[in-house]
């Protein structure tokens, strides 16, 4: 298993990716219980896996639409 990274610095493969994206969310309290590698594009070991960012209710839909307006400067 890849170490979870902090930073910045791009992801080097999906799996790190996920966990950057997961501990990302979680720091503006949101928690995508679906979140993980797409098992077919990701089955193979394939370099550009897809991530699946899965499922949500309302609320944490609503939690996502307010954080990326927060990060993107609007009210």
């Amino acid at each position: 298993m890849v170490e979870t990274t902090t930073g910045d610095r791009p992801a080097r493969t999906v799996q790190e990716a996920v966990e950057q994206l997961r501990a990302a969310l979680g720091g503006a309290g949101i928690v995508l219980p679906s979140l993980r590698i797409d098992p077919v594009s990701g089955a193979h070991g394939d370099p550009y896996a897809l991530v699946d960012l899965g499922r949500c209710n309302l609320v944490v839909a609503s939690r996502v639409a307010a954080a990326l307006r927060r990060a993107g400067g609007e009210a």
